[in-house]
């Protein structure tokens, strides 16, 4: 069924009433996000197929397939009791069906070993009965479970063998759009980047092709907009996540909702509009997703270090999974050490490495070596630092991480400042800046004036800056808007530059810098 407009056959079969066509007609409203549609159709075909019972199980399936995906736990079990009565002991596939409903609603609930049970019941019934489809929800199911119970090598091999049936043309699109979904997101809680492109590019392309799909079509965009943020391209990414938002958040259920919400917390965060960040996290906090660690690193930077402090350290406690301690880690070792609190920072740091070394992946391995870099500038160790500190620098850039890059060579700017090497240090600073500037990173950039004002020389390097554009005949507006920064900023700038170099004017300014090869 590749290709079809679902919209269409919505709108031919919204008059069926027989068993066939209410089965279809639920398969389209499903499809273009009408759900109470899908449901009451579901429901209809299931009391026409009652005298048979494996095809009546079927419609109850996948009715409960959307609400419990759509977190409506009561309703979702109710079915799938419901359909289990009438199997009673019938050998046959659709109990495999019914223990994924079970495995699913287990996971969606929180708990991991119940819903992997689930899941490989479901996975020898589908092979028994040679149920392609059934055996890879399964096996996703299966994959999943393993990587959050630690088991990361056998999750992701059954998650890439059940996407090989994807990727063949063998599923139907109700199931295909989930398990892309539900494989995508997995690869991005691994930090897999490349095979959450790989996916994220494939599921793309089909939702391209099936005319008319609401479903699926925000998650892929959430998920898009996701890898779009890691590399960089902030714009893009925004842009997504307000298509997402805006065409497909009916559709797209609370938790695909949650991420839009915090993902739009991040680029706003990220880029200083700080008031906007924090209702983006609070809407995702009403939609059931925690809003940390961005709402723990937006209190540091808006300088409530106790808040901040008091968020992640919740967080943490509250995280079991390795998954969800890797992502909080980096967070509550930054936020340690501004508060001061080295021994927490290097026990974070330290057991951020183990996970990295366990997932096995690059990203997870960098942030580790960044963290422990940091640790170890604290502990006022910059040569141990710069070991742990140029490796994840290299990674970053391979994974084309440019903003996580950018701040890395910050703290390795410090690490060569303390050595002694203030023109290393310097290039650090300005490859940073450079990306910061492009990014319009303003919280960056504050934090790397902030560092830089602390230089042994005479000038900074961005009053160096800031003096050439004065040079050049620029107004504090113009150097304003070209180097991201306020009007105030510049004056400031001016002022310092003025003092430190005992000259009485703007122009007198000018001529220092032409007489000192700073222009």
């Amino acid at each position: 069924m590749a290709g079809e407009d679902w919209p269409a056959t919505y709108r031919s079969l919204s008059g069926a009433e027989q068993a066939d066509g209410l089965v279809r007609f639920a398969e389209a409203a499903f499809l273009v996000g009408e759900d109470e549609q899908s449901v009451a159709a579901w429901s209809r075909a299931f009391q026409l197929t009652a005298d048979d019972p494996p095809r009546a199980v079927r419609c109850a399936f996948w009715l409960a397939f959307g609400l419990i995906n759509r977190c409506e736990f009561a309703r979702g079990g109710g079915w799938t009791d419901r359909a289990r009565r009438l199997l009673n002991e019938r050998e046959c596939v659709e109990q495999g069906y019914l223990r994924y409903l079970t495995g699913l609603r287990h996971v969606l609930q929180g708990e991991v070993v119940a819903g992997h049970d689930g899941f490989t019941q479901a996975a020898k019934i589908g092979e028994r009965f040679g149920s392609v489809e059934l055996t890879t929800l399964a096996r996703v199911g299966q994959g999943r479970c393993l990587i959050y119970l630690g088991d990361v090598a056998e999750g992701v091999a059954l998650l890439d063998e059940a996407m090989a049936a994807v990727t063949s043309g063998e599923i139907s699109p109700l199931a295909v759009g989930d398990l892309y979904c539900t494989v995508i997101e997995g690869c991005v809680e691994l930090f897999d980047l490349g095979r959450a492109r790989e996916w994220t590019a494939d599921l793309s392309r089909w939702c391209d092709g099936q005319q008319g799909l609401v479903l699926y079509r925000g998650q892929c965009l959430v998920h898009r907009a996701e890898l779009l943020r890691l590399q960089g391209e902030w714009s893009a990414a925004a842009d997504e996540l307000a298509c997402a938002r805006e065409r497909f958040a009916p559709a797209a259920g609370p938790m695909t909702l949650a991420a839009a919400c915090y993902e739009q917390g991040e680029l706003r965060r990220f880029t200083g509009r700080f008031t906007e960040a924090e209702r983006s996290y609070q809407e995702a906090a009403s939609h059931g997703r925690d809003p940390q660690p961005g709402l723990a690193l937006l209190r540091l930077v808006q300088g409530r270090a106790d808040a901040a402090h008091g968020g992640i350290r919740r967080a943490l406690d509250e995280a079991e999974e390795p998954l969800r301690r890797c992502a909080l880690l980096p967070a509550f070792v930054e936020i340690s050490l501004a508060c001061g609190d080295i021994a927490a920072a290097r026990a974070g740091a330290e057991e951020l490495s183990g996970h990295a070394v366990r997932l096995a992946a690059p990203l997870p391995r960098a942030r580790a070596d960044h963290a422990l870099g940091t640790v170890l500038l604290a502990e006022n160790d910059p040569a141990a630092a710069l070991t742990a500190l140029r490796p994840a620098a290299a990674r970053l850039l391979e994974l084309g991480a440019r903003h996580e890059n950018a701040r890395v060579r910050v703290h390795i700017g410090l690490a060569c400042r303390a050595l002694g090497d203030a023109d290393g240090a310097a290039v650090e600073w300005q490859a940073a800046r450079s990306m910061f500037r492009t990014l319009r990173a303003v919280p960056d950039l504050g934090w790397l004036d902030r560092v830089d004002t602390e230089d042994t020389g005479v000038l900074t390097a961005r009053e160096r800056e800031v003096l050439a554009l004065v040079a050049a005949g620029r107004s504090n507006r113009t150097i304003a808007a070209d180097l991201v920064i306020s009007e105030k900023t510049v004056a400031s700038h001016v002022s310092h530059i003025l003092t430190k170099l005992d000259l009485p004017s703007r122009a007198a300014a000018t001529a220092y810098a032409y007489e000192n090869g700073l222009v």
